[in-house]
């Protein structure tokens, strides 16, 4: 038998440890926990004394507001009268999605009614097979 075969395995030790609003877990052989948590906290201590960059202010462009909801982006493409002639669903959602915001179709049909009960847009077709216009013009700035 080698020396190594003879020697008893040491227990395994698991530890959390958390500093400031760094969190760490260890696991090591008992005999390696103080050497191992020493280069932790040295680490943790380097990382700590860093200086955080700082993000320099970036000056407002005077660019259009980018809308987020559904609704907003739907106002938004009847400002611009991109409803002056007749679209579908489909073609509304194309569109949206084309400039980058993925809604549920869904949530667009509902919009549209919306918009149709606001008398902002009209609604033509049949159900499920409705086209949307519109109904007057956005309010000029």
């Amino acid at each position: 038998m080698t020396e190594e075969e003879s020697t008893p395995e040491k227990p395994k030790v698991h530890m959390k440890m958390k500093v400031g609003s760094i969190e760490f877990e260890i696991d090591c052989r008992e005999d390696q926990v103080q050497e191992i948590v020493e280069k932790v906290l040295s680490s943790v201590t380097a990382y700590a004394s860093k200086p955080v960059p700082q993000l320099e202010p970036q000056a407002s462009q005077p660019s259009s507001i980018r809308a987020e909801t559904c609704r907003g982006i739907i106002e938004k493409l009847w400002a611009e009268e991109w409803f002056a002639e007749s679209r579908s669903l489909n073609d509304v959602d194309k569109e949206m999605t084309r400039i980058g915001y993925h809604y549920d179709r869904t949530a667009i049909a509902h919009v549209l009614l919306d918009m149709v009960r606001d008398s902002i847009l009209t609604r033509e077709g049949k159900t499920k097979r409705y086209f949307y216009t519109q109904k007057r013009p956005p309010n000029p700035s």
